[in-house]
């Protein structure tokens, strides 16, 4: 998400903890150049992920017992 330094100003509070919250980094365009605030430290990868289940159309348990051996080459 870019916004302007002025819109920063409006909503500084509210952008940063929208950082804070999401982890997804917001630039802000001054003077023709982009700043990039972004939250420190490492994020853990799946920490975001949507929980969907519907798309697993079977019960969970059974896919552990399939036999894959037929459809894997190494």
């Amino acid at each position: 998400m870019t916004v302007t330094a002025s819109k920063l100003r409006e909503n500084i509070y509210r952008l940063l903890d929208q950082v804070l919250d999401t982890g997804v980094p917001l630039e802000v365009e001054r003077r023709g150049r982009v700043l990039r605030i972004v939250p420190a430290g490492p994020q853990e990868k799946l920490s975001h992920l949507v929980r969907r289940d519907a798309f697993l159309r079977c019960d969970p348990d059974e896919i552990v017992h399939v036999d894959w051996s037929g459809e894997w080459q190494p």
